[in-house]
């Protein structure tokens, strides 16, 4: 496994790097790069944040490929697998609840790591008169222009891939491959939906509009008003231009005659005619649910399905920066607090008390509304992650601690300061490895924390910027739009699944590391 690892993570490195030196941007491992083009362009307070910024790409495809090597040379350099671990690893595969749990989520994770290959709004591969083009893999933008759609005005504009396939789907010009889902998490306003209704038939009350096409609800032609299954009401009519022309009153299913108002060109009769008789039910922001869209939208008009993806994204990628962050600072520190004790302990243990005494959610709060927009925007997920981080590494501190105060009274490490074993050495290759089933346990439950708090402080309207999706906004939309109850649901049901697979991971693996049952010291 480490060595699947290790060269699964150098070959990505090498790929990010060719990517982006050839301007392509790949599901993930691209991650770093397209991050620099966004943020690098902001003028930071330091210099060497700014230096940090541009190069975060660099940086991380570095990363990754030490990562991997380091993998490598360990797996080739140790020796046969400790007999108690692999017994501990037999324990956890024994437990079913947490091993399938634990399946699920690198499954889900796996499929978060796919990205534009599965949800967007971006064309995977599109034909134009025999050349392709690679849109969502492609950092270069592609224009209406370059399919020979839109006059002057909307020629240089981003293309509507799902409108462009049916355009040249109907005039063989070429063809669109879309993502397996084809829209966006976010920025992908769906206007309105409709759908097929027999107002007299299904004895309907509301509203029946008539649309000049099925595709674009928004853009009505005529509105009736009826009253269980009767036009009762206002009728008004609208040009292609979208300027209202025509107006009318029904009264139990017929027109009343000195009501009808026409201001349109042309005669009455001949803009009546305009669409066929069919009518629709059309809903705005959030809408129920539509054949294609089988959760509706959110009041912002985003798909709900792409939207939940695009949360379940945004947590994996938190759990991604904030756990090594977190635990490199918790291990470290606890692990000197043990070794050393005195005056180091005493200080160290007086600023975690300083710290945890912090409002935590008062700090969110004034971070989020002093923060110019424009560092918001492009930065705003890394400071609420830097915040939960500058909180969350204390609790593991004084756990380690515990540790290394009993393990370096153990003989193993007299011996190894007699043979002149320096204090890093000590720490991490001697009382670390010692701690692992206190590491092992805590992480799971660690990520659970972190879900959990990205999702309140995006209820709460002080999390992640607009354009991150969020399980937690998602939430706060649906209490707001209650005749949408499908967007509580949805958040509902995806918060509480990841966070119980999550807890079963947890409990296997403190069920199968307890120090109780699998000790070095018998």
């Amino acid at each position: 496994m480490k060595l699947f690892i290790g060269f699964f993570l150098i070959i990505s490195a090498v790929l990010s790097v060719v990517a982006d030196r050839y301007g392509f941007k790949l599901p993930t491992i691209s991650w770093g790069y397209n991050f620099s083009e966004s943020a690098g362009e902001l003028n930071l307070p330091l210099d060497f944040l700014t230096w940090l910024v541009k190069r975060a790409g660099g940086i991380t495809a570095v990363i990754m490929g030490l990562s991997g090597i380091w993998l490598i040379v360990t797996k080739l350099n140790s020796g046969p697998a400790n007999p108690v671990t692999l017994r501990k690893i037999q324990r956890f595969k024994a437990i079913k609840r947490g091993y399938y749990s634990f399946l699920i989520l690198l499954g889900l994770a796996g499929l978060a790591a796919l990205d534009q290959l599965v949800v967007g709004k971006e064309a995977l591969a599109v034909k134009y008169e025999g050349a392709w083009h690679f849109p969502a893999f492609s950092k270069a933008l592609e224009k209406n222009k370059d399919f020979g759609i839109g006059d002057e005005q909307v020629a240089d504009l981003e293309p509507d891939y799902r409108e462009l396939k049916k355009t040249l789907k109907e005039t063989g010009k070429g063809k669109v491959i879309l993502p397996l889902w084809p829209y966006a998490p976010t920025q992908d306003t769906i206007n309105a939906l409709a759908k097929e209704i027999d107002p007299e038939e299904i004895d309907y009350s509301g509203l029946g509009t008539r649309l000049r096409d099925a595709e674009r609800p928004a853009d009505q032609h005529l509105r009736y008003t009826y009253r269980k299954g009767m036009r009762t009401g206002d009728v008004q009519g609208w040009n292609a231009e979208g300027d209202r022309v025509y107006k009318a009153k029904y009264l139990e299913g017929k027109l009343v005659e000195d009501s009808v108002e026409w201001e349109g060109e042309g005669e009455l009769a001949d803009f009546l005619k305009e669409s066929d008789e069919q009518e629709y039910d059309v809903s705005y922001p959030p809408s129920e649910p539509q054949w294609s869209h089988p959760l509706g939208t959110n009041s912002q008009g985003d798909d709900v399905i792409a939207y939940l993806y695009g949360g379940l994204q945004v947590n994996f990628q938190a759990a991604i920066f904030y756990i090594p962050i977190v635990y490199l600072i918790g291990i470290t520190v606890g692990l000197l607090m043990g070794f050393f004790g005195g005056w180091f302990d005493l200080v160290v243990q007086r600023l975690i008390e300083v710290l945890s005494n912090i409002p935590f959610l008062f700090l969110v709060i004034i971070i989020t509304l002093g923060v110019p927009a424009q560092y918001k925007d492009r930065l705003g997920f890394y400071l609420i992650l830097g915040i939960l981080a500058l909180f969350g590494w204390m609790a593991m501190t004084y756990l380690m601690r515990t540790s290394a105060l009993k393990e370096k009274a153990r003989d193993y490490i007299a011996a190894s300061r007699v043979i002149g074993a320096g204090v890093p050495r000590i720490l991490f290759r001697h009382l670390l490895p010692n701690s692992v089933a206190i590491l092992v346990t805590l992480i799971p439950f660690s990520i659970s924390g972190l879900v959990l708090s990205l999702t309140a402080l995006d209820y709460l309207g002080f999390g992640l910027p607009v354009q991150y999706a969020s399980w937690g906004k998602l939430l706060k939309d649906g209490l707001s739009s209650l005749s949408s109850p499908l967007l509580v649901s949805s958040a509902f049901f995806c918060l509480v699944t990841m966070l119980v697979l999550v807890t079963f991971v947890g409990e296997a693996i403190r069920e199968a590391f307890d120090p109780k049952k699998y000790t070095y010291y018998r």
